[in-house]
């Protein structure tokens, strides 16, 4: 069964995020005059309709997930930006044994670092991103945590009886699973995008310093002095002299 197949058969299903938090229900489908699945509207809790790309849902049976964006993000430009260094270097490579022209070269080598700048651009914005959604999954735990110490206290007093503790403990252990799993998988992701910007930028050090060494011309060797002349003093003897 194709993936457009088990769209249309999740209208009216559930949506989850991977970590499965309940997002809302599919509403409807945006279908191409091909046939194609492009877009899924998602029920809200509240009532309201969010627009999604199709591409972003993973169907598991009679749920949908709508994956994480950032994630997918995060993936592409973890691609890309090394296969733009591979292309650089290649080119670099075939301008050095001459197989294109110097023009050939700067031409694509400027057309190169202007993508694979827009990329670190992006990268870094989405570790910005990353950051406010990691520093909102703290609070949350920080919040969840202090949940869990007061219905500690008003079981322990006898406000809430055995059952309905339980019930509510393990609603706060799973709320706690889930935000510490999602935000484990924000960390590994920004470590995986600096270290992304972290291996371009050693990659540049490198090779500025190369250039700089080709670039520097040695000195010539200085000449060799003569040995300084010898000179000997003769004493003169007068005609009487012995």
């Amino acid at each position: 069964m194709t993936q457009d197949s088990n769209l249309f058969l999740s209208v009216g299903k559930q949506v989850r995020d991977e970590y499965g938090h309940v997002l809302g229900n599919v509403a409807s489908l945006v279908v191409n005059p091909n046939g194609r699945i492009s877009s899924v509207y998602v029920e809200q809790g509240n009532g309201r309709l969010t627009k999604h790309s199709a591409e972003n849902f993973r169907i598991e049976g009679s749920e949908a997930i709508l994956l994480s964006q950032i994630k997918m993000q995060t993936d592409t430009l973890c691609d890309q930006i090394p296969l733009l260094w591979r292309k650089n270097q290649a080119l670099k490579e075939l301008v050095e044994k001459k197989k294109i022209s110097p023009e050939v070269y700067e031409d694509l080598h400027d057309s190169f670092d202007g993508a694979l700048n827009q990329l670190k651009s992006e990268a870094q914005a989405l570790i910005e991103r990353i950051d406010k959604e990691t520093a909102t999954c703290a609070q949350e735990v920080k919040e969840l945590n202090y949940a869990l110490v007061h219905l500690e206290i008003e079981h322990e007093i006898g406000k809430i009886d055995e059952q309905s503790y339980q019930t509510a403990f393990s609603t706060i252990q799973e709320c706690l699973k889930r935000v510490n799993m999602e935000k484990s998988d924000l960390e590994a992701m920004k470590n995986k995008l600096s270290n992304i910007l972290l291996g371009d930028k050693q990659e540049t050090r490198e090779e500025t310093a190369e250039e700089s060494k080709a670039q520097e011309t040695p000195a010539p060797p200085s000449p060799s002095l003569p040995e300084p002349p010898v000179v000997v003093y003769v004493k003169e003897m007068g005609e009487s002299g012995v």
